[in-house]
């Protein structure tokens, strides 16, 4: 979710974000992974943001992750086979404080082949850098400030301030979102009007994501016990560790299991076919 509202923030102010990093606000463009010929790995965390002279590359963390370094190198192969002529600018921004040395990661090595990228751990960065401006005014209660309510208050006002309503509640929602990550929901609640935020597109999305989940996890839950039934029907009780890893297995394992369950004989062959599927 915190990847998402981050996305959110950089296709909807991506001027905001290019003055920021690149010193300037170029008017930059979405590009998709699919355009970059091969299959995107873990899209979902990345945005790719194009002008005629530069490609801007964000990723969005909210926790260490070691693949980083060999995302970002693959990238930049990618956007350099499709536009050889542009220079490009990587960012990974961590979310979240931690101590693991992998956030300071900021090179992809193998033999023969080194690749450079810049990090940003928000926590770092000056809260002030990050209210100058519309766009990156949800970041600012991730940065450097010692006292998050203070800088949630600033944010909220700067908030009101901002001449478009729509903004004024997208920003205020992304805020909401990315504040959770640092101070509890009273807290930010009572800062952040609750009317705004329920005006903006990032509160309807997550509402529409609840929902769908909801209905996912329904319709896992109605196919797992149903599936236990077989099972019991047909080999008996099979206790309750294998129970559990039934109840854990997707809709479609459990199709599988539903239908594999017609020639098992053994309980055996239940435990077989779990561990050879689950």
């Amino acid at each position: 979710m915190y990847d998402n509202v981050c996305k959110f923030l950089a296709e909807s102010y991506s001027q905001d974000f290019a003055q920021w990093l690149l010193g300037e606000p170029i008017g930059l463009t979405q590009l998709s992974p699919s355009e970059l010929s091969v299959a995107p790995i873990r899209a979902d965390a990345l945005i790719l943001l194009d002008s005629e002279q530069v490609v801007l590359h964000l990723e969005f963390q909210t926790r260490p992750d070691a693949s980083i370094p060999f995302r970002l190198a693959d990238y930049r192969l990618r956007v350099y086979r499709r536009y050889p002529n542009k220079q490009m600018r990587q960012v990974v921004l961590y979310l979240k404080p931690t101590e693991s040395e992998l956030v300071h990661q900021t090179v992809f090595e193998i033999s023969g082949m080194r690749h450079a990228f810049e990090v940003i751990r928000l926590w770092e960065v000056p809260a002030a850098e990050l209210l100058q401006f519309p766009g990156l005014l949800p970041l600012a209660v991730l940065s450097r400030a010692e006292d998050k309510v203070q800088t949630l208050q600033q944010i909220a006002q700067q908030i009101d301030t901002l001449p478009e309503q729509e903004t004024k509640s997208n920003v205020a929602a992304a805020t909401s979102v990315l504040a959770g990550l640092v101070l509890e929901k009273a807290v930010i609640r009572q800062i952040l009007r609750e009317e705004i935020v329920k005006d903006s597109v990032i509160y309807q999305d997550i509402l529409e994501q609840g929902l769908q989940q909801g209905l996912q996890q329904g319709a896992q839950a109605g196919e797992a016990t149903l599936v236990l039934r077989l099972v019991k029907r047909r080999l008996g009780d099979p206790g309750q560790e294998v129970e559990t890893r039934i109840r854990s297995l997707s809709v479609d394992q459990l199709e599988a299991l539903g239908e594999a369950l017609l020639d098992f004989t053994q309980p055996e062959e239940l435990t077989t076919w779990l561990e050879d599927h689950a």
